[in-house]
């Protein structure tokens, strides 16, 4: 796995990504207690504010940013994001008022959405072998789940010697080093596309792209699965220790400290595993055994015999799940997506990934608070075994590279149909400005005119080299 650390502009990328990490997470126990000051008692109330506040940012800016995204140079964009949080973190200890946090979180946030799409786009083209891509994966898995154990350790020790205040430094360092270490490496310059419509229709196009194209439906199904059950997870762990099984407060940590490791594991085994099975057999299982854990779990509650170990069998296995569909998730996008395309595919898949996590974070505090943790894990079941038959459903057991498809709508001298017999041709498939529906399965051939002339047109995408899989382009920033 890491013998993708030596493509040195990966190396640097992944350095990036990982102190930003770990100012982030310095940030996140900063603002607890920062909330805590502000507001006393309701600093629960500010928090939950301050994370919806960062969902509604996280799904409005990252299409919106993509509408500009091949004008602006990505090395300039991902180091003017990195700045501009560690502006907002330098700031976030002179605030006096809870509402001035809620702006400052905005600000943050939206910078994090502008940034991480950008950042997943360029990885695709940095390391363009298969194999290595799918390391780089695990990797950024990996730092994930490290960050979420290593640094609130970091901030226990750190705030033993400095007040909290001073944490916001650590998280502007971080940013600060992130950008630096962009700055360090040359980046693939945005590739220019030609799209049709106002900023809107720019915007849209990545969850047009999403929503066109079946494995990418399959994706956002299993990301609600994800989102359906970690809410559980995330929010009603503490709940679960504390009240249910009267443990202390440490074991809330060992808790999460079971779903990270779950995590862990299968993103240090998924290489291996990808090149055997494929994503498909691997994401679809996955998505019914995260259910099943928690189906078992809402059982047990129902009952009132929830035991420590059970507990943290069902956190690690539904860890593990977690991994073994978020990671492959970049190499669906990859394949999905012609390079100019990648940030706004990523772009669309944080958006719609986050408002999955609207949906569920408060359902399932809502639900634990007012009807008890066996309905709120009895109804997140539900939820997750529907989206888990939906992505079934959508994702088509044989699921080619290379579709037939028709051109009726184009005339016979444009250069996409140059050196083709008739108007049909295959090739690899994406959803892009000449081709707007997936095509259907029937073979075109089979499919008559009259099909056509009512309106069911399909469309091809580029040819097989304008593919991610091709490697980067030579231009560089």
């Amino acid at each position: 796995m890491l013998s993708v650390l030596r493509n040195r502009t990966y190396r640097h990328l992944f350095t990036a990504q990982v102190v930003a990490l770990v100012g982030t997470g310095l940030a996140t126990v900063a603002l607890s207690l920062l909330a805590y000051d502000l507001a006393g008692g309701s600093a629960s109330a500010v928090l939950g504010t301050a994370l919806a506040i960062k969902m509604v940012a996280y799904v409005g800016m990252a299409p919106l940013i993509s509408a500009f995204a091949d004008r602006i140079p990505r090395r300039a964009l991902l180091v003017t994001m990195d700045l501009v949080r560690a502006g907002v973190a330098l700031t976030l200890p002179f605030v006096t008022d809870v509402w001035q946090v809620y702006i400052l979180i905005f600000l943050l946030q939206g910078a994090s959405a502008v940034f991480t799409p950008t950042f997943q786009a360029t990885i695709p083209e940095v390391v363009p072998d298969e194999d290595d891509y799918t390391h780089a994966l695990s990797l950024s898995r990996l730092a994930y789940d490290l960050e979420s154990l290593f640094s609130p350790a970091l901030a226990a020790a750190l705030l033993s010697l400095v007040a909290y205040n001073w944490l916001f430094t650590g998280t502007a360092a971080g940013f600060v080093a992130s950008g630096v270490l962009v700055v360090s490496v040359l980046l693939p310059k945005p590739r220019p596309v030609e799209r049709t419509g106002g900023v809107y229709a720019k915007a849209a196009f990545g969850t047009r792209l999403f929503l066109a194209t079946p494995r990418l439906r399959a994706l956002l199904a299993l990301d609600f699965v994800v989102a359906a059950v970690g809410a559980m997870v995330l929010v009603n762990t503490v709940v679960l220790v504390r009240d249910t099984l009267d443990r202390s407060a440490g074991d809330v940590s060992l808790a999460l400290g079971a779903y990270g490791a779950g995590s862990m594991i299968v993103a240090l085994l998924l290489p291996r595993v990808l090149g055997r099975l494929g994503d498909r057999t691997l994401m679809l299982p996955a998505a019914f055994a995260m259910t099943g854990a928690l189906a078992l779990l809402a059982t047990v509650l129902g009952g009132g015999v929830l035991s420590w170990p059970l507990l943290l069998a069902a956190w690690l296995i539904i860890g593990a799940a977690t991994s073994a569909i978020l990671t492959p998730g970049g190499r669906l996008l990859r394949r999905s997506a012609a390079a100019p395309d990648l940030p706004a595919a990523f772009a669309a898949q944080f958006s719609l990934t986050h408002a999955c996590w609207l949906v569920t974070y408060p359902l399932a505090g809502w639900l634990a608070a007012r009807a008890g943790l066996a309905v709120s894990a009895a109804v997140l079941t539900a939820i997750a075994l529907a989206a888990a038959a939906v992505a079934v459903r959508l994702w088509p057991r044989t699921d080619p590279a290379e579709l037939t498809h028709f051109h009726p709508d184009l005339p016979g001298d444009h250069p996409h149909l140059a050196d083709v017999p008739g108007r049909s041709h295959r090739h690899t498939f994406h959803i892009d400005a000449l081709h707007h529906r997936w095509p259907a399965h029937t073979p075109v051939r089979e499919r008559s005119a009259a099909s056509y002339a009512a309106g069911r047109r399909t469309a091809s995408i580029r040819t097989p080299s304008a593919d991610p899989s091709a490697g980067p382009a030579g231009r560089r920033d």
